[in-house]
């Protein structure tokens, strides 16, 4: 982790903490306020209201049903993103033993084919992709198997570079034991510098992509984002406590509007 990464961790954890502590304060202001408005009798008929559409067979089913429905899809939400970002980190660097691996795009060279390339587009070679689409790069196979046109991930000064196979240069006297490839982003008028050893290669790029989903995925990589999954589920865990409570503060209300039963006492008395 570099200095960089720990500021953008100790600055969000203090905006974390703000806002959870904001939040936090907000909702018990907002359980105490509704609370003294049901003891007192000021939500009298709204509750009513509520019981009667509760209680009525087919407003029973659907409210049950649609309860029910936002927990899982909540659920589900936050176990699909939890391991979506456990998977992009476990395939960040290369696709191992031939797992499909999830990249952000974070530069336009590849977003469209520059004039000075249009033998690109004659070929018919429009498998382009713009900065934050998410693309699948798959397992790199053999030196040999690689082909001109190919579009590879690199790496060049520990960064990922993602672009396509202008030139391939065999084996010769100046390097006899491999080959020496050469790579363009299609937007780009020039190729890439250095040529680009097989070594430095990490996953082939097949034409999957799903277009400006990156910038979502880097946010939910990031601190902010983790934090936002912890804010997500902290409140999906105070919420039925507090709707608990208030239910019971209702059901109070209920039973002095008549609408519910004396408790009974366990000697089998009445409350």
């Amino acid at each position: 982790m570099t200095g960089f990464d720990i500021y953008v961790f100790v600055l969000c954890l203090i905006v974390f903490l703000l806002l959870g502590g904001l939040s936090t304060a907000m909702l018990v202001h907002l359980y105490k306020l509704t609370k003294k408005l049901i003891d007192i009798g000021a939500e009298d008929e709204e509750i009513a209201t509520e019981y009667q559409k509760r209680t009525s067979t087919k407003h029973a089913k659907l409210w049950n049903m649609l309860d029910k429905a936002v927990s899982i899809l909540l659920l589900a939400i936050m176990c699909t993103a939890f391991i979506f970002s456990v998977y992009m980190h476990a395939t960040e660097d290369k696709s191992p033993n031939g797992i499909p691996s999830l990249k952000v795009v974070k530069s336009p060279s590849m977003s469209y084919i520059h004039e000075d390339n249009q033998l690109l587009a004659d070929l018919g070679l429009t498998d382009q992709f713009g900065t934050y689409d998410l693309i699948v790069t798959r397992h790199l196979p053999d030196e040999y198997e690689l082909a001109l046109y190919d579009i590879v991930l690199y790496e060049a000064d520990g960064m990922p570079i993602i672009h396509r196979i202008v030139d391939i240069e065999e084996p010769n006297d100046e390097h006899p034991d491999c080959r020496w490839f050469v790579l363009q982003g299609d937007a780009n008028r020039y190729p890439d510098h250095i040529p680009v050893y097989y070594s430095q290669m990490k996953g082939i790029y097949e034409g999957e992509r799903v277009p400006f989903v990156g910038s979502f995925v880097m946010f939910m990589q990031s601190p902010a984002g983790w934090m936002c999954i912890i804010l997500v589920v902290i409140a999906a865990i105070a919420a039925p406590l507090m709707e608990r409570k208030l239910n019971a503060c209702k059901n109070v209300r209920l039973v002095h509007m008549g609408l519910l039963p004396v408790p009974e006492k366990e000697d089998g008395e009445q409350a």
